[in-house]
C-alpha cells in the first residue's frame, strides 16, 4: 500500500482488518507462503467458517488474495496468500486521505456499513458490564 494510493476507505479497511488478533495470526501464518484453508484452520486451531470470515475481511482490505484450484482427486481447494505490504501511517498521510473518507452521515444511516468500518468489539473497549463505585 503506497501512501499516494491510500484512500480514506482503504486506510479504514486496513486498520480494521489489522485490529484483530486472529487476523494478525492468519497473516503471520501466511508470511511463509500460501496455504490452503483446511490446513491453515488446523494450524491456527480455528474453525473453517471463522477462518473464512477473517480471510474475507483481510481480502477485502487487500492484504491477502485467494485462489481456487483443483486437487489431483478433483476436489476444489482454496489457497490464500499474503499480499506484500508496508503500511505507513503519519499525520500527513491521514490528512491526505481525509477527502476520500466515507461520509459518516451515510455510514451512520446504514448500520451494516458502519459495522464494517469498525473493528470487532473487545472486552477492553466495549465491555457491556459497567461496574458502579
Amino acid at each position: 500500500m503506497e501512501p499516494e494510493e491510500l484512500t480514506g476507505a482503504a486506510l479504514l479497511a486496513a486498520c480494521s482488518a489489522l485490529a484483530n488478533p486472529h487476523r494478525l495470526r492468519i497473516l503471520g501464518a501466511l508470511a511463509d507462503g500460501r496455504q490452503y484453508v483446511s490446513l491453515l484452520a488446523r494450524q491456527l486451531g480455528m474453525s473453517r467458517p471463522l477462518l473464512h470470515m477473517h480471510l474475507q475481511k483481510l481480502q477485502a482490505a487487500g492484504l491477502v488474495t485467494g485462489s481456487l484450484e483443483l486437487s489431483e482427486d478433483g476436489k476444489a481447494v482454496k489457497y490464500f496468500d499474503a499480499v506484500p505490504f508496508a503500511l505507513e501511517i503519519t499525520p500527513q498521510i491521514v490528512k491526505s486521505a481525509l477527502p476520500t473518507l466515507p461520509d459518516t452521515a451515510t455510514t451512520a444511516a446504514d448500520p451494516e456499513k458502519e459495522a464494517s468500518l469498525c473493528p470487532p468489539p473487545t472486552p477492553e473497549c466495549c465491555s457491556s458490564s459497567v461496574s458502579s463505585s
